[in-house]
Parts: structure tokens; C-alpha cells; sequence
């Protein structure tokens, strides 16, 4: 059973975030390339998140921080599979069956839970594996749009180049949760938030680094668009620092997998978001695919304060 329930409301609101980040990087694609677009969620995020830091520090007591330097290694390696794996679902964008790449991409929950057990030991119960199951066939259901592939489809399909970008960008997203988790432990705080916290601004200080250099050396236009369109471009970082604050607390108080596969409830904020806004009518295959999606964020639930 896990004891502190922060990480719930943490995963849930990570998903709003990150649903609401994703509506408002839609109006950069016509000004910035992909490059671009990924760049400002770190160039205008990070001062957000060290703002964040500073506002809880200042209304907390906490003793100095000691940061060892396997604490920056896993930081680092961690911003930088999030940025990699990024790469690699738009590689995946690129190929003519781009959507089959995007549904394996959606195996992120599964394969958080495998590393989360290889390096952490952490075993989740029959109810919650279940649920991440579940979560995983409804998030396939709608990145698919309704097309009917059987398992012989997908078998065959899993070798396709869309198909292995879009596994390895899962299995990099899921490491991402992997490495961040393993920062906040070396950091060795009491305050799991401020460990949480204190990973964000780094990490997103160090992906700003590791990405404007990039895009300076590759990209120098691309620079210049990222910072003459702020206006969008800091709401998108903003939005960014304060999803990412969320997955990072989240991940620091509770198993990785069980984190994901709640904060999947992105999918539905997304489609809401699209119908409220956007007056998108909703299909009977992105109906069944929210079913299973909100059946295995309760059955997660169900299974985190149930002892198998």
C-alpha cells in the first residue's frame, strides 16, 4: 500500500498539463519547426521551474541540499532520453504508417513498469498490471483512429521503422521516469517535493543546455523564431515546467508505472479539449478507447491501496 496519496492528485493534474501544453504548441507549428516547437518547453520552462523551487523553499524549512554527482549523471541522463525520445516519435511521423509508430509509443506505462522492476524492485500488484493492461489497449485504440489491426497486423508491424521509433520512444519516456526517480533518491531529501523540485530545475536547466546548443549549431534561424514568437512560446513553457513539476513529484513519492498509467488520463483531457474547443465530434472508436483508458486509471487506484 503507499502510504503518501500525493503522488494522485500529482498524475492527474500532469496529465491536464500536459494535454493543455500540447493545445498550445499546436498554434507554433505554422512559425517553428518540430525542433523548435520541443525547444521552448525547456528555454521558457526551466525559469518557471526555479521559480517553483524558490517559492517552496521559502515557505519550508529544509536543510542544505548535498548534491553528489551521481545526482547530476542521472539528471542529465534523464533530460536527455526525454529530448531523444522526442526525436524519435517524430522520427516516427515521418514514415507513411506514422500511426502505428504512435501507438507503440503508448506502451510507455508497460515498459516503465519493467525497467521500475529491474532497477528499483518495485513489484505492483495482479489489479494494477491489469489496469496499466488496460490502459495501454485503450491508449492503442484511439492512436490507431479506428483502423482494425489484428494481432498478425501488429506482429508484423513491429518491424516496420515507424514501429521501432515509436518503441523507442516509449522505452526512453520510460526511462526518463527511471532516471528522474533515481536523481530524487540520490538527492536524499525527507521533503519528497523539494527533491522533486530541486530535479525539475536542474534537469530543465540542463535540457535547455543540451538542446539550445543544438539548435544554435544546427537550427540558428529556428533560435530566433523560439524567441520572437514568447508570446505562445513562454505559455508553453509554462504549462511544460508545471506538467513536468507534477510527473517529478509524482515519481519521487510513487512506483513509475502506476504514475504513468494515471497520468494517461492526458488522453481524455486531450479529446475534451478537441470537443469543447474545437467542436471535434467524437467516434464511437475514441469513445471505447476513454473507456478503457478511465477502466485501467481505476483499476491502478484500486490496486495501489489493495494488498494482493
Amino acid at each position: 500500500m503507499i502510504t503518501s496519496l500525493i503522488w494522485l492528485p500529482a498524475s492527474l493534474t500532469a496529465g491536464l498539463f500536459q494535454a493543455w501544453r500540447t493545445a498550445l504548441q499546436q498554434r507554433l507549428r505554422a512559425e517553428l519547426s518540430v525542433s523548435g516547437a520541443g525547444l521552448v518547453r525547456y528555454l521558457y520552462g526551466a525559469p518557471v521551474a526555479v521559480a517553483l523551487l524558490i517559492a517552496y523553499a521559502k515557505t519550508h524549512e529544509f536543510t542544505a541540499p548535498h548534491l553528489s554527482a551521481m545526482f547530476f549523471v542521472f539528471a542529465a541522463v534523464g533530460g536527455l532520453t526525454q529530448i531523444v525520445g522526442t526525436n524519435l516519435l517524430i522520427a516516427a511521423f515521418s514514415y507513411r504508417n506514422f500511426v502505428v509508430g504512435t501507438a507503440f509509443s503508448k506502451t510507455e506505462a508497460m515498459q516503465a513498469a519493467l525497467f521500475a522492476w529491474l532497477v528499483f524492485g518495485e513489484r505492483l500488484g495482479a489489479i494494477v498490471l491489469l489496469g496499466i493492461g488496460l490502459g495501454v489497449v485503450g491508449v492503442l485504440a484511439l492512436s490507431l483512429g479506428g483502423r482494425q489491426l489484428s494481432v498478425k497486423d501488429l506482429a508484423k508491424a513491429i518491424k516496420q521503422p515507424a514501429a521501432l521509433c515509436g518503441l523507442g520512444a516509449g522505452a526512453l519516456f520510460a526511462l526518463t521516469g527511471v532516471f528522474v526517480k533515481r536523481a530524487t533518491i540520490e538527492f536524499a531529501q525527507p521533503d519528497a517535493v523539494l527533491s522533486a523540485l530541486v530535479t525539475l530545475a536542474i534537469v530543465m536547466t540542463m535540457q535547455t543546455a543540451m538542446h539550445g546548443t543544438y539548435i544554435a549549431w544546427r537550427e540558428p534561424q529556428t533560435l530566433k523564431q523560439a524567441i520572437a514568437t514568447w508570446r505562445t512560446s513562454s505559455q508553453v513553457g509554462l504549462f511544460a515546467a508545471l506538467g513536468s513539476a507534477c510527473w517529478f513529484i509524482g515519481f519521487a513519492t510513487a512506483p513509475v508505472a502506476l504514475v504513468r498509467i494515471v497520468g494517461q488520463i492526458e488522453v481524455v483531457f486531450t479529446l475534451l479539449f478537441a470537443r469543447v474547443y474545437l467542436r471535434e465530434h467524437t467516434k464511437r472508436h475514441e469513445i471505447f478507447g476513454l473507456l478503457l483508458v478511465a477502466a485501467g486509471v481505476v483499476l491502478a487506484l484500486i490496486g495501489s491501496v489493495v494488498t494482493i
